[in-house]
C-alpha cells in the first residue's frame, strides 16, 4: 500500500503543476493531501494510522516539517539562505538603473566588425550581466528588446539571433553569484550529512569496524565552495557559445554577417567603453574577488553587490545630469580611506593610547559617515526618479518570498516522498544498475534534463537534490565532491530554460521578439546552444578539476587552511616530497652530510643522541618512502582484478541484505497479528518467509567459496602500504623534531639570561621568616622557565625547592641545596648555549631550511605556497575508494 500512496503523491504533485497551480502550494498541497488520506485510511481498514508508511507516520513528517521550518528561519548556523534577497536586489537593481542598455549598444560597436560579432557582444554582456545581475528573464528581455533588432536589422539568422540571446541569457544560473548555486549549496548541505551517515553505515557493514577512517569521509560544501567551483565551467560554457557563433559565422558568413560601426574607434569611443565596462567589472572584482580572496563570506558578498548596485544606479538614473557621480566619488574615495587606515594600523577603540590613535579613529569614524551619506544619497536618488527603489524592493520581496515557499513546499514533499520508502526505491535502483556510480549519474543527469522539459529550476533544486545527492555522494566508487555534483546539476538544470514547452527563456524573448520571428525558429535557434551545454556538462564530468581547484586553491592557502597533518593531505603530500627526491636527493644528501659535520658533543647527552638518531632517520626517509610507493604499486596492480570479485560479491550482500530486510518485516507482521490471524493468511506469511529464505540461500551460493581468502589476501597488501607509510612519516617526523627541538632551545637562549638576575636573587630570599613570600617567588620564577625551551631541568628544581619552602615547616635547607643545583644547572646551559649560539646555530638553520620541505613538512603549521598549490591540483581528481568498503 505504500507504493499505492507514493504514487498518489506523484500523480497530485504533477496533476496541480499541470493545471497550473502555483509551485508553491501544489508542492506541499499534495505532500499534507496524501499523507492525510494515508492516515485516515490506516486508522480506519487497520486501526493503525502508521500502518501505510514505511518510515514513520504522520506525527514524524509533522516533524520533519517543523524541523524544515526551523532551519529555514531559524537556525542561526544556516545563514546561507540570507545571500539570496541581497543578490535578487542586486540584479533587479541594475536591470532597473539600465546598465545593460549600456553594455548592449557599446559591447555591439566594439565587436561588430568581427563575423558573428553581434552575437559574440550578446554573449559577452549575457556573461557580465550574470556575473552582476543573475536574473534570467530581466537579461534575456534587456537583450531582446535591445539586440535582437539590431541583429534583426543586419540581416542575421532568426534562429541564430534569438538562440543566442535566449541561451546567453542562462548564463546567469551558472555564472556566480547565481540564486541557483546557493540553493543547491543549502540543499548539498544537508545532503552530505546524510551521505556521511549512509557511508559510515556501508564501512561498518563491510569491514565490521565501529568507526571509518577520516579521509574516507564525505566533506560538505557551500554557497562560496559553489560560486568557486562553478566560475572555470562557467567560462567554459562561454567560451563554447562565443567559439560556435564564430565558426557558423565563418562557415556561413551571409547568416552572421559583420556590422561596421559608423564612427571612428578614436580615444573618446575606447574612453566610452572603458566607462561602460569599469563599473560593472569593479561591482564583479568587489563580489566575487572579496569571495576568492578570502575577504567576505557569501552573505558579505551579497551586501556588498547590493550597495554596489545602489552606487551604480545613484549615478546612472541621474546620467547627463549636473553632479550624477557624486555619491559614486564620495563612496569611493571613503573606500579607499577606510582600507589605507585598516593596511595602515590595528583601528580599536578599546586601545587608543596615543594623539595618533585618536586622529587615526576619528578619521576612519568620518569615512565611515561619508560612505554611509554616499549610500543613503543614492537610495534617495533611487527612490525618487522613477520610483526605482520602490519598485525594486517590492519585486525582491516577491521573488525572495517565491523561493522561500518553494523551499519549504519542497521540503515537506520531500519528507512525504521519503515517509512512502520513495527514497528507498529510488536507492535500490540506482544500487542496482550495472556500470557502478557513472552508471547512476548518467540517469539521474537524464532524468533532471528530462524535467528540465516541464519544471523550473528551483522546483528541481528543491525536490529532486534532497532525493538523489545522498545516494550519489555516498558511493565511494567515485568518492565525488559535493560541489562537484552541484555544479554539475546546475550545469544541467540550466537547460531547464531553454527546453521546450516550457522554456523561460523562450517565453521572455518571446514577449519581446517582434511578430517576424517565429516561434519554431527561436525553438530551432536554441537547439544548439542546448547541444552545447551538454558538451560543457561532458568537458565537466571528465575534468573534474576544472570544478575542485579552485576552492581547493582557496581553501589551501588561506589564513585557516588544514595543517600538512591533515589525514585527507597525505597522499598528495607524499607524492609532492616524493617528486622532490627525485629532483633534489642530492641536496638532502648533501644536507645531511653538512649536519653530520656539526659538533655536538658539548651538547646535553640526551640532546646530542636525539640529533644524531634524526639524521639517521633522515638518511633511511627517501628509501622508506620508496618502499611506500613500491608498496602502492602492488596495491594498484591487484586492484582490478580484484574489483570484480569485490563489487560482485558486495552487490550479492546488499541484495541479502534488503532480503533479511523483508524477512524481518514479513516476520514482525506475523508476530504482530498473534491469534487473531486466520490459518489461511498464517500460512501465506509463514509460505513468504519461506520464499524470502529461500531466495536468500540462493544469493549466498552465488558468493564465491573463496570470497574471504581473496579479500583477506587484498586487505594484506592495503595493510602492507599502509604500515610502509606510516614507517616513512614516523622516520620523517623524527627526523625533523630534534632540528627543530635544538633550534627552540638555542632561540630561547635569551629569554633563559634574562631571568639569571632573578634566579640568583633568590639565594638572599631563602629564609625561614618570609618562606612563604620566598616560596610565592619561586612559584612565578617556576611558571616563567616553563616557558623557556629546554630549561626543564632548571624548572624542575626551583619547583622542588618551592615545594621544600611551602610545606607547614618548611625545609629551608633543602630548598637552598636544591636551588644552588638549579643555578648550577643554568650555569651549565648557558656554557654550552652560547657555544653552540655561536658554532652550532646557523649550521643548524641552514640544514633546517634544506629539509624543511620534505623531511620536515608534515611538522609545519601551514602548508607552503608552492605545497598548497601541488595538493590543491592533487585533489582536484576523484579518487575510488570503494575497495575500502
Amino acid at each position: 500500500m505504500e507504493l499505492v500512496f507514493l504514487a498518489l503523491l506523484i500523480v497530485l504533485m504533477a496533476l496541480a503543476l499541470g493545471v497550473g497551480f502555483p509551485v508553491a502550494f501544489a508542492l506541499p498541497g499534495s505532500a499534507i493531501l496524501t499523507i492525510s488520506l494515508a492516515a485516515i485510511v490506516g486508522y480506519l481498514a487497520i486501526g493503525d494510522a502508521d500502518a501505510f508508511f514505511s518510515h514513520g507516520g504522520p506525527s514524524e513528517w509533522l516533524t520533519a516539517g517543523v524541523t524544515n521550518l526551523r532551519g529555514v528561519y531559524w537556525e542561526v548556523e544556516r545563514d546561507t539562505l540570507i545571500a539570496i534577497p541581497l543578490f535578487i536586489f542586486m540584479g533587479i537593481m541594475l536591470q532597473r538603473s539600465r546598465i545593460a542598455e549600456d553594455l548592449l549598444v557599446t559591447m555591439a560597436q566594439l565587436f561588430g566588425p568581427v563575423p558573428g560579432g553581434l552575437g559574440i557582444s550578446v554573449v559577452f554582456v549575457g556573461a557580465l550581466l550574470a556575473a552582476t545581475t543573475g536574473i534570467v528573464g530581466a537579461t534575456v528581455v534587456a537583450m531582446g528588446l535591445i539586440s535582437l533588432p539590431a541583429m534583426l536589422k543586419s540581416n542575421y539568422s532568426r534562429p541564430l539571433a534569438t538562440g543566442t540571446i535566449a541561451a546567453s541569457g542562462t548564463l546567469g544560473q551558472i555564472i556566480p553569484p547565481s540564486i541557483v548555486l546557493i540553493i543547491l549549496a543549502d540543499q548539498l548541505a544537508s545532503a552530505t550529512d546524510q551521505a556521511g551517515t549512509a557511508r559510515k553505515s556501508l564501512h561498518k557493514v563491510a569491514t565490521g569496524e565501529l568507526t571509518m577512517p577520516s579521509e574516507f569521509g564525505v566533506s560538505s560544501t557551500s554557497a562560496g565552495e559553489m560560486f568557486l567551483g562553478a566560475f572555470v565551467p562557467g567560462l567554459v560554457l562561454v567560451a563554447l557559445y562565443m567559439a560556435f557563433i564564430l565558426g557558423y559565422a565563418l562557415l556561413r558568413p551571409n547568416a552572421a554577417p559583420t556590422v561596421r560601426y559608423e564612427g571612428s574607434f578614436d580615444l573618446a569611443f575606447f574612453g566610452k567603453v572603458i566607462l561602460i565596462l569599469v563599473p560593472p567589472l569593479g561591482l564583479i572584482f568587489l563580489v566575487l574577488g572579496s569571495i576568492i580572496a578570502g575577504i567576505a563570506t557569501v552573505n558579505q558578498a551579497g551586501a556588498i553587490g547590493a550597495a554596489g548596485a545602489l552606487f551604480m544606479a545613484g549615478y546612472r538614473l541621474r546620467a547627463g545630469r549636473k553632479g550624477a557621480y557624486l555619491p559614486a566619488f564620495m563612496g569611493i574615495a571613503s573606500l579607499v580611506v577606510i582600507g589605507v587606515l585598516l593596511h595602515q594600523f590595528d583601528i580599536n577603540v578599546r586601545q587608543i593610547k596615543t594623539a595618533t590613535d585618536v586622529a587615526v579613529l576619528i578619521t576612519a569614524v568620518v569615512a565611515t559617515g561619508c560612505l554611509l551619506t554616499a549610500l543613503i544619497w543614492s537610495a534617495v536618488r533611487a527612490y525618487r526618479i522613477d520610483d526605482t527603489l520602490n519598485g525594486v524592493m517590492v519585486e525582491t520581496a516577491k521573488t525572495t518570498s517565491l523561493v522561500f515557499i518553494i523551499l519549504l513546499g519542497a521540503a515537506m514533499l520531500t519528507a512525504a516522498f521519503r515517509a512512502f520508502g520513495g527514497e528507498d526505491l529510488v536507492r535500490d535502483f540506482l544500487n542496482q544498475l550495472p556500470g557502478g556510480f557513472w552508471a547512476k549519474f548518467i540517469i539521474v543527469m537524464a532524468v533532471i534534463f528530462i524535467l528540465g522539459f516541464f519544471l523550473d529550476f528551483i522546483e528541481i533544486a528543491v525536490v529532486v537534490v534532497p532525493i538523489i545527492a545522498p545516494i550519489l555522494l555516498a558511493d565511494p566508487s567515485a568518492n565525488v565532491t559535493a560541489v562537484w555534483l552541484g555544479v554539475m546539476i546546475g550545469l544541467n538544470v540550466q537547460t531547464s530554460f531553454l527546453t521546450p514547452p516550457f522554456g523561460f527563456a523562450l517565453f521572455y524573448l518571446r514577449g519581446v521578439a517582434p511578430a517576424i520571428v517565429k516561434t519554431v525558429e527561436m525553438y530551432k535557434g536554441v537547439i544548439a546552444f542546448i547541444v552545447l551545454q551538454l558538451v560543457a556538462l561532458g568537458i565537466v564530468a571528465a575534468n573534474p578539476a576544472l570544478v575542485n581547484y579552485l576552492p581547493n586553491r582557496v581553501a589551501f592557502t588561506a589564513e585557516t587552511a588544514p595543517p600538512p597533518r591533515n589525514p585527507k593531505l597525505q597522499i598528495c603530500i607524499e607524492e609532492y616530497v616524493s617528486e622532490q627526491f627525485s629532483e633534489n636527493l642530492s641536496a638532502l644528501e648533501d644536507a645531511i652530510v653538512l649536519a653530520r659535520s656539526l659538533d655536538t658533543s658539548y651538547l646535553p647527552k640526551k640532546l646530542a643522541a636525539g640529533f644524531s638518531k634524526g639524521l639517521d632517520q633522515a638518511d633511511a626517509v627517501p628509501a622508506l618512502l620508496g618502499q611506500a610507493e613500491q608498496a602502492s604499486g602492488v596495491v594498484v596492480a591487484a586492484q582490478d582484478k580484484y574489483r570484480v570479485v569485490h563489487n560482485h560479491v558486495r552487490r550479492l550482500q546488499s541484495q541479502i541484505r534488503k532480503v533479511d530486510e523483508q524477512i524481518a518485516k514479513t516476520t514482525r507482521r506475523l508476530n504482530l497479528a498473534g491469534s487473531e490471524i486466520s490459518a489461511v493468511d498464517r500460512e501465506a506469511l509463514e509460505r513468504e518467509i519461506l520464499e524470502h529464505q529461500t531466495s536468500r540461500d540462493t544469493l549466498e551460493d552465488q558468493i564465491p567459496k573463496n570470497w574471504q581468502e581473496t579479500r583477506n589476501a587484498f586487505v594484506a597488501l592495503v595493510k602492507t602500504e599502509a604500515t610502509a607509510r606510516r614507517q616513512y612519516r614516523r622516520a620523517a617526523d623524527s627526523a625533523y623534531e630534534p632540528v627543530e627541538q635544538l633550534l627552540g632551545i638555542f632561540e630561547a637562549s635569551a629569554a633563559l639570561e634574562a631571568l639569571e638576575g632573578e634566579l640568583l636573587a633568590m639565594r638572599e630570599r631563602i629564609n625561614q621568616q618570609d618562606a612563604a613570600q620566598t616560596a610565592e617567588a619561586l612559584k612565578g620564577l617556576a611558571k616563567r622557565l616553563s616557558g623557556v625551551k629546554g630549561a626543564e631541568d632548571i624548572k624542575s628544581k626551583i619547583s622542588k625547592s618551592r615545594r621544600a619552602l611551602g610545606k607547614k615547616k618548611p625545609k629551608v635547607e633543602k630548598a637552598q641545596k636544591l636551588l644552588e643545583q638549579g643555578i648550577e644547572e643554568f650555569n651549565n646551559q648557558m656554557i654550552w648555549r652560547d657555544r653552540a649560539q655561536s658554532e652550532l646555530y646557523s649550521g643548524l638553520v641552514r640544514y633546517e631550511e634544506m629539509i624543511r620541505g620534505t623531511l620536515g613538512i608534515r611538522q609545519q603549521t601551514k602548508m607552503p605556497e608552492e605545497l598548497a598549490l601541488y595538493v590543491a591540483a592533487c585533489n582536484s581528481g576523484h579518487r575510488d575508494i570503494s575497495l575500502h568498503f
